[in-house]
């Protein structure tokens, strides 16, 4: 009988990528798994198919010879493997986190990763600082130094699972392992327990660590401190700290990655008639030219000084986005001024009013 094609056994088209072959398989491997299908001989016929075909095509080398030649590309090498890389390797990598399994030996678990949310100013996060932080944590108990076991004892090895923190047991063709529940995966018990930390080999208190904020972070991006999470009941690694950042809004600075965007109102004279002003920066003012006959809107680039990007790799610009402020109350003598101003205007002075009055003009209801 020819075999079924292993893309159709997997329900994907030939472009699908790893992650989605691994979704696939997954899928599919626990819909058919033996566990759930128990005396199934169809189900667990199934469930050797798509474990046979993810072998190939998760392995580039077979992939690439089974999409030129097929089947026959394989070369005997498409069927269940024993040996490294092959089934048992597919099933312990792909559903540890399914049944609860692994193979080997397992060490105690890590500590627990926590969260600290930090808020910096506008010029903290562009200019790099250090701080300090403070939170409870759980930290190694000073009683039992951590063996959860009561002074001047000792744990012993779990007599269930031999000290692995794992059982296993056979189920059809491939041995399952799961967590030993006598022991909870620790690989030891303990007899007397430390009366502080009731056995736990923690205890929780007050923690402060020094944060260093690179120059160039941004909103939404965390930092990473290994270690400085909580402590692991007995015997294993702490945790990790992760500081996220947010940062406080400007009172006149906006940004934009590595760039920084500043509005700054100006006279209708400034506009019409030229200047030349200061800009406040963040590395402080810088003199700005504005040309005669600027339009409200119109943006300015000052470069380098805006943020420092993340990487080191030089230093964004700043964005001058000009807003002509028109005057909201005249007097008689500036509106006279005004007046005059525009009956002594040659002819081309406001080019966009002149454009628009001839559209008005052409119009055919008009």
């Amino acid at each position: 009988m020819a075999k079924r094609d292993y893309y159709e056994i997997l329900e994907v088209t030939r472009t699908v990528d790893e992650d989605g072959l691994k979704r696939a398989y997954r899928k599919l491997a626990i819909q058919y798994h033996p566990d759930r299908n128990a005396g199934n001989a169809d189900a667990e016929e199934k469930f050797k198919e798509v474990s046979e075909a993810y072998q190939v095509l998760s392995d580039a080398r077979k992939r690439s010879a089974y999409d030129q030649f097929g089947h026959a590309g394989l070369g005997g090498q498409g069927g269940f493997s024993g040996g490294a890389g092959g089934f048992s390797d597919i099933f312990d990598n792909l559903f540890n986190d399914i049944f609860g399994g692994g193979g080997g030996q397992r060490g105690p678990a890590s500590g627990v990763d926590l969260r600290y949310n930090l808020e910096v100013t506008f010029e903290e996060a562009a200019f790099g600082t250090e701080t300090s932080i403070s939170f409870e944590k759980d930290v190694v108990c000073d009683t039992c130094t951590g063996t959860g076991a009561k002074p001047g004892t000792n744990p012993k090895a779990c007599a269930t699972c031999r000290g692995t923190g794992q059982v296993h047991f056979n189920q059809g063709f491939f041995t399952l392992s799961r967590t030993c529940s006598d022991c909870g995966g620790r690989r030891m018990v303990i007899e007397h327990k430390c009366t502080t930390c009731r056995g736990g080999g923690t205890t929780r208190k007050p923690a402060s660590v020094k944060v260093k904020i690179p120059a160039g972070i941004d909103s939404d991006q965390r930092l990473r401190l290994k270690g400085e999470g909580e402590a692991s009941e007995v015997g294993g690694a702490a945790g990790d700290l992760y500081v996220q950042v947010s940062v406080k809004p400007h009172s006149i600075f906006q940004r934009q990655n590595e760039h920084v965007y500043l509005e700054m109102p100006i006279t209708i004279f400034q506009a019409v008639g030229g200047a030349e002003l200061e800009v406040p920066t963040l590395h402080g003012g810088v003199s700005l030219k504005i040309p005669a006959g600027t339009q409200s809107g119109e943006m300015f680039k000052i470069r380098a000084k805006g943020i420092k990007r993340l990487n080191g790799n030089g230093t964004g610009d700043q964005v001058v986005r000009v807003i002509v402020e028109i005057p909201g109350k005249l007097n008689a003598k500036q509106r006279q001024l005004l007046e005059e101003l525009e009956v002594a205007s040659p002819k081309g002075a406001n080019p966009a009013v002149e454009a628009f009055r001839k559209k008005v003009e052409d119009l055919p209801n008009k």
